[in-house]
C-alpha cells in the first residue's frame, strides 16, 4: 500500500534504496522498464481472459503464448540490469510469481473449462484442485533451488491445456491428467529451469527456440495446424522431462 508523508515525516534516504546516488538515471529507467517487461504478463493475461469470454480461442492462446516468451526472457534482462541492486525496494521475484500464477495456472484453467475440455459435473473440483496445488507450487519454500532447478511440477499448465486442445484429448483423459500434475506438485523431484540450469543450457537453448516457433505456427494454424508439426513440437517437452529425471536422480544420488 501507497503511503503519503509530510516533508517532516519523511523518511531518510538510506545506502542502497531505491534512488541512491551511486545508480545513474539511466540505470534506474533501465531497471523500471525490465519491471514493466514483467508486469506486461498481466495486461497479456486480460487479453488472453478477454478472448475466453469472448470465445476467441486462438487470442486466447496467443496470448498465453506471449506470456511464456515475456517469463523466458524477462529474467535474462533483470540480470542485466542489475534490478536488485539498482532498485531494491521493487521485488522482481513477486512481479513475476504473481504474473505466472495468472498467466501459467489462472488463465489456461479458464481456456480448457470454456473450451468444453472437461466434464461440466467435475470442473470445478479438478480446477479447484489445480488452482490450490499450484499456489502451494508457487510459495513453497524451496520452489526453486540453489542449483536452479524447480522443486516440483512447476505449474506449466499453459503448456498442458494447449497440448489438451491440440489433440483434442477426451475430458476425462484431461482430469486423470490434471489430478496426476496436481500432486506432482508436491512430489520433491527437481525440474531443470531451461535459462539457468548450465547441464547441456545450449542444447535446451536451442531446442526450446525451435519449440517455441513450433508453437506459434500452431497458434497462427489455430485450430486445424499441421499435424506433423503438432507431433514434431513434443520433442522439447520430452526432452525436458528425461533430462529432468535424469538430473534429479544424479542429484538424489549424492
Amino acid at each position: 500500500m501507497l503511503r503519503f508523508y509530510t516533508m517532516r515525516q519523511f523518511p531518510a534516504k538510506q545506502p542502497g534504496h531505491m534512488h541512491d546516488a551511486g545508480h545513474t538515471s539511466a540505470a534506474v529507467v533501465r531497471a523500471w522498464l525490465v519491471h514493466a517487461y514483467t508486469a506486461s504478463g498481466a495486461v497479456l493475461a486480460f487479453v488472453g481472459a478477454w478472448g475466453v469470454v469472448h470465445g476467441n480461442e486462438q487470442l486466447a492462446l496467443a496470448a498465453m503464448f506471449a506470456a511464456t516468451i515475456v517469463d523466458s526472457t524477462d529474467g535474462v534482462l533483470a540480470r542485466a540490469a542489475r534490478v536488485k541492486q539498482v532498485l531494491p525496494d521493487v521485488d522482481g521475484a513477486r512481479i513475476d510469481d504473481i504474473v505466472d500464477y495468472i498467466t501459467f495456472v489462472f488463465l489456461p484453467m479458464m481456456l480448457l473449462e470454456a473450451s468444453g475440455g472437461l466434464h461440466a459435473g467435475i470442473a470445478w473440483p479438478v480446477i479447484g484442485v489445480v488452482l490450490l496445488s499450484s499456489m502451494y507450487g508457487f510459495v513453497a519454500p524451496d520452489a526453486k533451488t540453489a542449483d536452479y532447478f524447480f522443486t516440483g511440477f512447476p505449474s506449466y499448465w499453459n503448456i498442458v491445456v494447449l497440448y489438451l486442445l491440440l489433440f483434442r484429448v477426451p475430458p476425462a483423459v484431461n482430469a486423470a491428467i490434471l489430478f496426476g500434475l496436481s500432486a506432482l506438485v508436491f512430489v520433491r523431484i527437481g525440474w531443470i529451469y531451461p535459462s539457468r540450469t548450465p547441464t547441456l543450457q545450449q542444447l535446451t537453448l536451442a531446442l526450446g527456440l525451435v519449440w517455441a516457433v513450433a508453437i506459434a505456427v500452431i497458434i497462427l494454424r489455430w485450430p486445424s495446424p499441421p499435424h506433423w508439426i503438432a507431433i514434431a513440437s513434443l520433442v522439447f517437452p520430452v526432452y525436458y522431462i528425461v533430462l529432468s529425471l535424469v538430473l534429479h536422480s544424479r542429484r538424489a544420488a549424492r
